[in-house]
């Protein structure tokens, strides 16, 4: 059995009102490949659809986009599961003054 990572994308759709909200999820996927491994990760993500109703009785639905990427990894202490780099723009100067 070999271990997978999979990116799941859901849209999240809310009923009178237009919003293009998005979920980003990294799963972990038990398979003896690769294409089985996407096949069980098409189902965990369609499984994990949902629509509820808020605490303003509107109608929201979680719903699959795709199954974004699929990934071999080793599973050991301190492997590396995700990494990200984000690049802000400093401030120049503070907005206050002394």
């Amino acid at each position: 059995m070999k271990t997978f990572v999979a990116q799941i994308v859901y849209r999240i759709e809310c009923e009178e009102q237009s919003t293009d909200q998005y979920e980003e999820q990294w799963r972990l996927i038990f398979a003896e490949d690769e294409p089985l491994a996407l096949k069980e990760a098409q189902k965990v993500a369609k499984d994990e659809e949902a629509t509820i109703i808020d605490r303003h009785g509107r109608t929201i639905i979680w719903k699959l986009v795709a199954v974004k990427d699929l990934q071999p990894i080793e599973i050991g202490n301190g492997e590396l599961l995700f990494s990200v780099v984000k690049e802000v723009e400093p401030i120049a100067a503070p907005v206050w003054v002394r």
